[in-house]
C-alpha cells in the first residue's frame, strides 16, 4: 500500500490566525513526540497571512488514525475553528475509513497512475 498524503487549506476568521499559530504549534509537539507513522508534517502560510495549507504524509492508514487521536477532538475542533477547512486525502483507503469521512470537509482520491 502506497503512503497517505493530507492536503489542508485554511481560509482564517478575523483576528484568528495568532489562535491557528498558537495550536499549529501544539499538533507539531505532538507529531514530533508522538507519532510514528508520519513522514511529513508541514505548514504553510501565505505572504498576508489569511491562509494557511498543511502537507501532511502517512506511512499508512494506521498512522492516519494514529495521527487523529494524538492530536484529539479537543484540539482538533479548536484549531478547524479558526477558519474555513477544505481538504483533501490523497491515496488507497479503505471502504470503513472512507465512509468515515464521507460527508465532511475532507475529499478522498483514490489512486489512479503513478511512475511507481
Amino acid at each position: 500500500m502506497s503512503t497517505l498524503l493530507g492536503i489542508a487549506r485554511f481560509t482564517f476568521h478575523p483576528g484568528k490566525v495568532d489562535e491557528f499559530k498558537r495550536l499549529s504549534r501544539e499538533c507539531m509537539r505532538v507529531v514530533r513526540e508522538l507519532d510514528t507513522g508520519t513522514l511529513r508534517y508541514e505548514i504553510f502560510l501565505n505572504d498576508d497571512e489569511s491562509q494557511a495549507m498543511v502537507i501532511e504524509e502517512y506511512v499508512d492508514e494506521r498512522a492516519l488514525i494514529e495521527h487523529s487521536a494524538h492530536i484529539g477532538a479537543d484540539l482538533s475542533a479548536a484549531i478547524i475553528a479558526t477558519g474555513t477547512v477544505h481538504g483533501e486525502l490523497l491515496g488507497d483507503l479503505s471502504d470503513g475509513f472512507r465512509a468515515q469521512i464521507a460527508g465532511g470537509p475532507v475529499q478522498s482520491f483514490s489512486s489512479f497512475l503513478s511512475k511507481d
